[in-house]
């Protein structure tokens, strides 16, 4: 078996020590899965550390970094399947990690089949959530880069490198978001949405330390998503976005 990234290895560990994250993240892949049209093939791109597999056991998780929990090492810019064969994408935050955004959204039309759909959820840079990402966490934050660019060659060659800012930019700005209903246009933007602003952050994410116990995290979790519509906008921690192939 292929060495397993310790940085992998790492974020597993902390998933097992931590029922608060376990609860939030299982409300980001139930929101991911609840994104995607009924039958067909789901394709998880950024497996990681296989937690999406434990509520979608039929999904084919694929990953650069090899691991247990990858059914198929690849790279997300050239996947390994036929036109038209996937009904459904899910990705959690992946998208910043990418190092040719474009070539990945072509690639995810392709294999798409018509009316199958790429659900994502990633940083968002709200007020609030930008600060924290800026100056409390270890990936970078950069708004001055074009999101559909190829990014620095770094990027390409390990998959932990990022820009947080590429999701926020790209749709949440509206000459970015344009552009790119311009170059992809059979990739319709049906939903996009800024929210999580007390679960995530209390968690610690994969950090070691959370002030989110897994007893209160259930409540925690309701009472962001009965606030987000009207909090989420100015201080949510995620964007989610939903794009269905015409």
């Amino acid at each position: 078996m292929a060495r397993v990234d310790p940085r992998l290895r790492e974020h597993r560990d902390v998933w097992d020590l931590k029922p608060g994250l376990r609860v939030v993240y299982a409300g980001y892949h139930r929101s991911l899965l609840d994104a995607l049209p009924d039958g067909g093939q789901i394709l998880e791109i950024g497996g990681g550390s296989g937690n999406f597999l434990d509520m979608a056991p039929g999904a084919i998780s694929v990953d650069l970094a090899p691991s247990p929990w990858v059914h198929v090492c690849c790279d997300a810019h050239v996947l390994p399947f036929a036109d038209a064969a996937i009904a459904g994408i899910a990705m959690l935050d992946v998208l910043h990690h990418l190092a040719r955004p474009s070539t990945f959204f072509a690639e995810a039309a392709r294999v798409l089949r018509p009316g199958g759909r790429l659900a994502m959820i990633e940083p968002g840079m709200t007020l609030l959530a930008r600060l924290f990402y800026t100056y409390l966490h270890h990936e970078p934050v950069d708004m001055s880069v074009d999101p559909l660019a190829d990014q620095p060659p770094e990027v390409a060659t390990d998959p932990f490198q990022s820009n947080q800012a590429i999701p926020s930019l790209l749709f949440d700005r509206a000459d970015h978001r344009k552009h790119f209903e311009q170059q992809f246009p059979d990739l319709r933007i049906v939903e996009l949405k800024k929210f999580s602003f007390l679960a995530y952050p209390l968690s610690g994410g994969f950090k070691r330390w959370s002030l989110l116990p897994g007893v209160i995290a259930p409540a925690i979790l309701k009472f962001d998503d009965l606030t987000s519509p009207l909090l989420g906008p100015v201080l949510g921690f995620r964007i989610g976005v939903v794009l269905e192939r015409t």
